[in-house]
């Protein structure tokens, strides 16, 4: 890797492996490597960073992919923007598949296997790794204590819409224990 800021690369042809037995791989990216992936997904940092696992054939032309996907990575809090450091270990697998057909539409509906995927000529593990830790962030990572609190929008002169009136069971449990409570009363 010559530039700092260029993702890690870790490129493999699927002609070139082996068809019968699996081919086993472990990817650390660096501190430059882990940086640019930091970068890449818009986060504080990436403290570490492995991807460990193998590629197995599958009939005559597919592949599986399983591995386990482990990281430290650090946040920014979405309330305080204080840093939040997370521990990520997830399973990762893909299947490579040789006739995989791409739909013709511009609007797709989600399969419900979303692990299939068309077998490339040369696949890079580096960008499943960053897909597979995309994927596993905390969407909305929170530091210790960090509450957001009751937002209140109105118009000047008229009473707001609080939270509480969003949640109109809420009031239902009350009035049910007090139903209760009057009827042990009355006995």
């Amino acid at each position: 890797m010559s530039d700092s800021n260029a993702l890690p690369q870790e490129l493999l042809r699927f002609a070139d492996l082996p068809g019968r037995k699996p081919h086993r791989f472990t990817l650390e990216p660096d501190a430059a490597g882990r940086d640019a992936v930091a970068d890449a997904l818009g986060i504080r940092g990436v403290r570490k960073l492995r991807l460990s696992g193998e590629l197995r054939p599958m009939g005559k032309q597919d592949w599986r992919l399983t591995a386990e996907l482990g990281a430290t990575v650090v946040q920014d809090c979405v309330v305080t923007l204080e840093p939040v450091t997370t521990r990520i270990d997830e399973p990762v697998e893909r299947i490579y598949s040789a006739d995989f057909e791409q739909p013709e539409s511009a609007e797709v509906e989600m399969p419900e296997d979303d692990t299939t995927e068309p077998l490339p000529a040369e696949l890079d593990l580096a960008d499943v790794m960053i897909e597979a830790l995309a994927l596993a962030l905390p969407p909305y990572p929170r530091a210790k204590g960090a509450e957001t609190g009751e937002a209140v929008f109105t118009e000047p002169g008229k009473t707001p819409l609080r939270d509480e009136d969003l949640r109109p069971f809420a009031g239902l449990a009350g009035l049910r224990d007090k139903l209760e409570k009057d009827a042990g009363d009355e006995d």
